[in-house]
């Protein structure tokens, strides 16, 4: 998630990036050790802090804090795997894969796990970076060439944009640029070739959480070595970690038998797998699928330096480059406190004692909450794997194994605090229009001849309204999407919001030729024109 406050819903697949990161690395002694020094990189790390015997004590509090948080929570299925020292020393799953079927989750149920994808596409890009190719697209070049679609709003900047820039969030698009074009059914292709509508920040001088800008930076590797990301993925690392259940396609997590439904959460508290969530549109960014299993070798490998099972993986250089902070994704609010980094498809933040944490979360409104934490001086690593909306159990869990294992036991009860931000960027964004409740002196509406037609935008495209018998109908996106509208006052409606980016009931003006969708504008882009 970008840092506090968040605009929309959807907004939820970026959770824990800046905000969380920066409030769970500075809330304890817990965090431990930072990457391997580069030659010139400054002072040694840390030396490591934990004895064996404190992360044993951690681990084995495991269980019970899991099926405490399930039953707090009620989320259905929960996977976790625990790396120290190169070894896996915890590796279990609890519930079900799916609310009313028996199948248990086990740590090789495959998971979607959302923005997770972010760190795992950095390790692809930092493995063809050490390969040393002479065609390779490196961090710091241009993409431009790579992408001949792929442009930015301003001319120099998309001349000098680098996968450096796409990975850290540093590029000036704004937050979440393009995830509502998605949203529409639009693929990765269009979605990228209509970034150069989105205005633009300070380019390397403001952070901004962007899941397309990310996937544009991948792509270009991937055309750089002339495959797709999807295979790129594969033979860099999924292939050669024995990562065998770990993909970057929808349908091979579709097709898998031991895989966890999303779920989301009802007004009564109970869970129902409603949503299916195909994010291949953002594949590196939010589309990978894995196991515990599959996690916990890649966690070896962050933790051993790109080694895994005595074999170099990937180039420890290379590696240690993704760990390093880019921009300060959360200035601090005072003299006390910390900033928050992010570096290379991760959340980099320090502790007192000047010691790194690697973390991301990722999650779908539609259904997933995930979250991994590294503390690479410790050699020590976990991952959180569940198949419901975010409500603070990965996170939660995450934390209060590290306070447990640096302190004894947890310092607080976190969850109410995370689920409490968490929910608060789930409902940010809605409309302060009660769209539901027309005002007692609403003005009729015009003939449906005044309102129907066809519309175009050159960043959502072609916006359509026909009527029927009993109600207007606005058409978006490729296939269509068709939403029934509502009338409220005069020639002001609304419809209900679908999808990731999801906000609730949402304003649709008509006026002079034009038709505005309110939550389309949030970048001064939801304003469509009478064609004709």
């Amino acid at each position: 998630m970008r840092a506090i406050p968040g605009r929309r819903a959807g907004r939820a697949r970026a959770f824990a990036a800046p905000f969380l990161a920066v409030l769970l690395t500075g809330a304890s002694g817990a965090g431990a050790g930072a990457a391997a020094a580069l030659p010139g990189a400054g002072p040694p790390a840390p030396e490591p802090q934990l004895t064996g015997a404190q992360v044993d004590k951690a681990v084995a509090a495991l269980d019970d804090d899991v099926r405490a948080l399930m039953k707090r929570t009620g989320v259905p299925g929960v996977s976790v795997g625990v790396v120290y020292k190169d070894k896996v020393v915890y590796l279990k799953g609890f519930g079900v894969r799916r609310v009313g079927d028996s199948a248990k989750v086990d740590p090789d149920t495959v998971f979607q796990i959302a923005s997770l994808s972010k760190p795992v596409a950095s390790t692809v890009v930092a493995g063809v970076l050490g390969q040393g190719g002479e065609k390779d697209l490196g961090w710091d070049t241009p993409v431009a060439g790579q992408l001949p679609d792929f442009a930015l709003k301003d001319p120099w900047v998309s001349a000098h944009v680098t996968p450096a820039d796409l990975f850290s969030h540093r590029s000036g698009l704004p937050d979440h640029a393009g995830d509502l074009l998605e949203d529409l059914g639009y693929d990765r292709a269009y979605v990228l070739s209509h970034l150069r509508y989105e205005p633009l920040s300070a380019f390397r001088a403001s952070y901004a959480y962007t899941n397309f800008g990310l996937t544009a930076a991948a792509e270009a590797v991937a055309r750089a070595r002339g495959v797709s990301w999807e295979k790129l993925s594969e033979d860099t690392l999924y292939k050669p970690a024995g990562m065998d259940s770990t993909s970057s396609r929808f349908a091979d997590f579709d097709k898998a038998t031991d895989k966890a439904s999303t779920h989301v959460k009802n007004a009564d508290g109970t869970w129902s797998a409603r949503y299916v969530r195909d994010a291949d549109a953002q594949a590196p960014a939010g589309g990978v699928s894995s196991s515990a299993r599959d996690m916990t070798r890649w966690l070896r490998l962050q933790l051993a330096d790109g080694r895994l099972d005595g074999r170099q993986i990937v180039d420890s250089a290379a590696l240690a480059r993704t760990h390093l902070p880019e921009i300060v994704s959360q200035p601090p609010a005072g003299p006390a406190d910390r900033a928050g980094f992010y570096g290379l498809g991760w959340n980099v933040g320090y502790d007192e004692r000047g010691r790194l944490r690697l973390s991301h979360s990722g999650a779908f409104a539609l259904g997933a909450a995930t979250a991994v934490t590294l503390l690479p001086q410790e050699r020590l690593g976990i991952v959180v794997l569940t198949n419901g909306s975010p409500v603070g159990v990965p996170e939660t869990l995450a934390q209060d194994f590290f306070e447990t294992a640096q302190s004894g036991k947890p310092g607080r009860d976190w969850l109410p605090l995370i689920a409490g931000v968490l929910d608060k960027q789930l409902n940010e964004g809605r409309s302060p229009t009660d769209y539901a409740h027309p005002p007692a002196d609403a003005r009729p509406a015009r003939a449906d001849s005044a309102y129907t037609g066809s519309y175009e935008n050159p960043y959502y495209g072609r916006l359509t309204v026909t009527a029927t018998s009993s109600a207007l109908t606005l058409e978006l996106g490729p296939k269509p999407l068709r939403f029934p509208l509502t009338h409220y006052s005069g020639d002001v409606f609304s419809f209900e919001t679908a999808g990731e980016n999801a906000v609730g009931r949402t304003g649709v003006t008509f006026k002079d030729n034009t038709v505005r969708v309110e939550y389309l504008d949030a970048h001064g882009l939801g304003t469509f024109t009478r064609a004709g």
